[in-house]
């Protein structure tokens, strides 16, 4: 009987916790006269989100307490990512829409090229956006069938098989060596599609698109249930320190990465909340997703770089 209640899930361990400090209102850390360190919560959000921080919490060397039920509380959605989380200025996907954006059409050197867009229906309204504000791109939506026949049209690889089979048939006992020649009025290939589209397509424009520069958000592989299944993304630009992943690599059996990177974001706010609440004076603050700067009465804008996805070097310095 014993051994069946140590084997307790962790679901079950932080509902009972989550209705005790509800009812309590306070629950210290076991090593609170080591720091002096307080914080005091009204948040409304998702029972995913609840468990999230008290497990944060509950590692921390501090004295907490939380409110789950107080009335005008602050609210934490539960789409974390694609919230405007308090103190900062933007959302995670928005900020890194911005980033990204910035370097693939801002820094377009060739004028003589231009970009692909490649995208999937999830992302329409954003294309109709970037569509107004750059209408002489190239925009193509990619749907779930011939992905390779259509990638292949798109970067009139088709041509050049034509051309290569009218020159074979020329004269047949020719052996011509042929490798598939792309457009080459292309500078950069911008990729707004998630995961399960993501892990077949990009791959493929790899094999074709060689000497192109690719880039994304982590929409991109927010599925993904292993940080090595970035590999099919590899020589992508995404705006994301290495850093991030290396705090997730050695995790097993997480649920995706969209989800460790919720909690990397709720772990951001619980900082900042600690900061703010206990008067500690710092201008330069190193959370989750790397140092940041905090200015009285502004928000906070993340200072998120660009990193070109890069496997052998994450797993080598991880």
């Amino acid at each position: 009987m014993h051994n069946k209640h140590m084997k307790s899930s962790l679901t079950l361990i932080l509902s009972c916790l989550i209705m005790f400090i509800v009812s309590c209102s306070s629950i210290p850390t076991q090593d609170q006269n080591k720091s002096n360190i307080k914080l005091k919560l009204n948040i409304e959000t998702s029972n995913k989100n609840k468990e999230i921080i008290i497990e944060s919490l509950l590692k921390e060397n501090i004295l907490f307490s939380i409110n789950f039920d107080a009335n005008n509380s602050y609210l934490l959605k539960d789409a974390v990512l694609n919230s405007n989380m308090k103190y900062f200025c933007k959302s995670f996907i928005d900020e890194q829409r911005e980033i990204v954006e910035s370097a693939v059409f801002n820094e377009k050197g060739n004028d003589d090229k231009r970009i692909l867009i490649i995208y999937s229906d999830k992302y329409i309204n954003s294309v109709s956006s970037l569509k107004s504000k750059h209408p002489k791109e190239l925009y193509h939506l990619v749907s779930n069938k011939n992905f390779e026949n259509n990638i292949k049209k798109i970067l009139h690889v088709n041509q050049s098989i034509e051309r290569y089979s009218q020159i074979s048939n020329l004269d047949k006992s020719l052996e011509i060596q042929h490798n598939p020649r792309v457009r080459k009025d292309i500078s950069k290939i911008y990729f707004l599609t998630d995961y399960d589209l993501g892990k077949t397509i990009v791959p493929i424009f790899k094999n074709y698109a060689l000497g192109i520069n690719f880039y994304s958000t982590s929409e991109l592989f927010h599925d993904a249930t292993d940080i090595k299944k970035l590999a099919d993304f590899e020589g992508t630009s995404i705006p994301l320190s290495s850093d991030i992943f290396k705090k997730i690599i050695n995790k097993k059996n997480i649920t995706n990465i969209q989800s460790e990177f919720e909690i990397l974001m709720i772990n951001d706010f619980l900082e900042i909340e600690k900061i703010n609440q206990n008067n500690i004076n710092k201008r330069r603050v190193l959370l989750e997703t790397g140092y940041t700067k905090i200015q009285k009465n502004k928000c906070i804008d993340r200072s998120l770089p660009i990193w070109k996805i890069d496997m052998n070097n994450l797993i080598l310095q991880t």
